[in-house]
C-alpha cells in the first residue's frame, strides 16, 4: 500500500521582537562558458547539472545538437592508459560566425585562423572527486609527427611547428597526437568549441563574476576594466578570456585569468543549485553546444554516468596550473619565438597526471577565501622580527606569513627595542605596491619607507598584532609554474 504524502512542516514563527525577513532573492544564475577553458568548465557543469537530476530525457537530447569528430582515426603507438578520464579541450578561433556589429565591438576583426586558439589538458580522477586542468600554451615548441596534411593532402615528416598550428595541419587528429607525444598521456576523449559558444552560453547564464585587484585594460581586445567586481557577459567575458596585454606575463598571464574564470563559473555552477533549472539548464546547454564538436565516445550517456559520480565536486575539487616551462622566447628558424617547455618539470607534471595523484597539495584544499591584492604574496621577501617581551612571537609571524604565500626567511630575529606597541612595515618605496599588499596581511600594523632598504620588507611585530589575513593576487606566479585550487582564486 502507497505510503500518504507528508504534509509539509507549518512555518516556524518569527523570534519575539524580531521581524520577519524577506525571502532572500534567488540567486542569479551564473554559468560562464569561457572560451577554451570556460567551454572545459562548462562541460564538467553539464556533468554536475545531470547529476542534481536534470533529467535523462534532456542530457540525451544533446547527443543530436553535438557535431562529432574522430580524433582518434587510425592512430598507433599511443601512450598506455593510465588512471582516470584525460579529456582535451580546444578552443578555435570562430569570429567567421560572429556578427559585424560584435567583431567591431569587441575588436575581433581580421580573418579567422585555421588554429587553436588555446588547448587545454583537463584530468578526472578516478574517483570522480577532483578535476585537474592544465593549460598547454598555444605557442608551445612542438614536434608535429608525420601526416598528410589536411588542406593541401602534401605528405610531411616529423617537424618542428607551434602547438597551435597542428590543427591547421591536421586538425583534430593531429593536433591529438601531438599532444600525446609531448606529454605521455593518453587522450580519452576530445571536446572543441569556439567564441560563439562561449559568448552566447555566457549571455545565457546571466554572466559570470570576476574580481581584479587594480585594472585591467588592453587596447588589442577593447576590456576596460576598474578594480574591483564585476559580472560580465558574453562580450566582456570574451574580452576578458583573450587579453594578453594587461601584464607583463602575456599569454602566460592571460591563461592565468582563464582560470579563475573557470573556477568561478564551476562555484557558480555547484553553489546552492544555481543551475538546477530545467528550463535555465536546456537555454544554457542549447547554447553551448550550438557550435561545439566532440567525439563519439563522449555522448550524453558517458556524461550523465561521469555526472551521477561527480555529486560532490567543488571549486575546491578542480586545481589548475600551466606547462612549466623553460624559455618563453625560444627561437626556432622558420617560425620565430616559441614557448620552450621545462623538460624536467614538465616530466614530473605528466607522470602526477598519467599516476591520477593532485598536483597541489592537500593542505591547500578547502581553506578560506582569501583577500585580494595587486602583488602576489609568492613574488615578496620578508624578514620577520620581534619587537616585543612575548617569546616565540616573531616565530609565529613568520610561518603564518609563509603559509599564505609570502617568501619568508624562515628565522625571525629580535628587534633591538621589545616595547613595540603597533607592528611595523618597513619597506622602500620603490616597492610600494608590494607594501600594501604585505600591510594587508597584517591588519593594524603602521607602513614605513626607508629609502634605499631594497627588495626585502622588514616587520617589526607590535603588541598590537592579531593575526595573518591569508591574501592572495590575481596571477598568484606572475606567469611562473604553480598550482592553485579553484576556491583559491575565486571572488572573495
Amino acid at each position: 500500500m502507497p505510503t500518504p504524502p507528508r504534509r509539509p512542516a507549518a512555518p516556524r514563527p518569527p523570534a519575539p521582537g524580531r521581524p520577519r525577513r524577506a525571502p532572500a532573492p534567488a540567486p542569479a544564475v551564473r554559468r560562464p562558458r569561457p572560451r577554451w577553458r570556460t567551454r572545459l568548465a562548462t562541460a564538467v557543469s553539464v556533468l554536475v547539472l545531470a547529476a542534481g537530476g536534470i533529467g535523462h530525457a534532456i542530457v540525451t537530447s544533446f547527443d543530436t545538437q553535438i557535431s562529432r569528430v574522430d580524433p582518434f582515426k587510425d592512430m598507433k603507438n599511443r601512450p598506455a592508459p593510465g588512471h582516470g578520464t584525460n579529456i582535451l579541450v580546444v578552443g578555435t578561433d570562430g569570429r567567421d560566425r560572429i556578427t559585424p556589429r560584435e567583431k567591431e565591438k569587441y575588436r575581433l576583426g581580421g580573418a579567422p585562423c585555421r588554429c587553436t586558439d588555446t588547448i587545454m589538458l583537463v584530468h578526472i580522477s578516478a574517483d570522480r572527486k577532483r578535476a585537474s586542468m592544465v593549460s598547454l600554451p598555444r605557442d608551445s615548441y612542438a614536434e608535429i609527427p608525420p601526416h598528410t596534411d589536411a588542406t593541401t593532402g602534401k605528405r610531411h615528416q616529423r617537424h618542428p611547428l607551434k602547438l597551435n598550428a597542428a590543427y591547421a595541419e591536421g586538425g583534430p587528429n593531429l593536433t591529438v597526437r601531438t599532444v600525446e607525444h609531448m606529454t605521455g598521456v593518453k587522450i580519452d576523449h576530445y571536446l572543441e568549441l569556439d567564441f560563439t559558444s562561449f559568448m552566447r552560453t555566457v549571455d545565457a547564464i546571466g554572466g559570470v563574476e570576476v574580481c581584479t585587484a587594480k585594472p585591467m585594460k588592453d587596447a588589442y581586445t577593447g576590456l576596460d576594466l576598474p578594480a574591483g567586481t564585476h559580472k560580465l557577459d558574453g562580450g566582456a567575458a570574451l574580452q576578458y578570456v583573450r587579453s594578453r596585454h594587461v601584464d607583463g606575463a602575456s599569454d602566460l598571464g592571460r591563461m592565468q585569468r582563464q582560470q579563475r574564470f573557470v573556477a568561478a563559473l564551476i562555484d557558480q555552477a555547484t553553489s546552492n543549485g544555481t543551475l538546477l533549472n530545467p528550463v535555465r539548464f536546456q537555454q544554457v546547454s542549447t547554447a553551448m553546444l550550438s557550435s561545439v564538436r566532440a567525439d563519439e565516445g563522449f555522448g550524453a550517456q558517458q556524461m550523465l554516468a561521469l555526472a551521477k559520480a561527480m555529486r560532490g565536486f567543488t571549486a575546491a575539487s578542480s586545481e589548475f596550473t600551466s606547462v612549466p616551462v623553460a624559455s618563453t622566447s625560444f627561437p626556432v628558424k622558420g617560425i620565430g619565438s616559441t614557448v620552450k617547455w621545462d623538460p624536467v618539470k614538465a616530466g614530473r607534471l605528466f607522470a602526477a597526471v598519467r599516476a591520477d595523484k593532485p598536483l597541489a597539495p592537500y593542505a591547500a584544499r578547502g581553506t578560506v577565501r582569501k583577500k585580494l591584492v595587486e602583488v602576489s604574496p609568492q613574488q615578496i621577501r620578508v624578514q620577520v622580527y620581534n619587537g616585543t617581551l612575548v617569546h616565540g612571537l616573531g616565530a609565529r609571524i613568520d610561518t603564518a606569513l609563509r603559509a599564505t604565500g609570502f617568501r619568508t626567511s624562515a628565522t625571525a630575529l629580535n628587534w633591538p627595542r621589545r616595547d613595540v606597541r603597533r607592528t611595523i612595515v618597513w619597506f622602500d618605496p620603490r616597492w610600494d605596491r608590494s607594501a600594501r599588499s604585505l600591510a594587508t596581511a597584517l591588519p593594524g600594523c603602521e607602513l614605513r619607507p626607508v629609502w634605499g632598504q631594497g627588495a626585502t620588507f622588514k616587520v617589526t611585530a607590535g603588541a598590537n598584532f592579531a593575526g595573518v589575513l591569508p591574501v592572495r593576487a590575481e596571477n598568484a606566479f606572475q606567469g611562473e609554474f604553480g598550482v592553485v585550487t579553484g576556491d583559491q582564486v575565486i571572488c572573495a
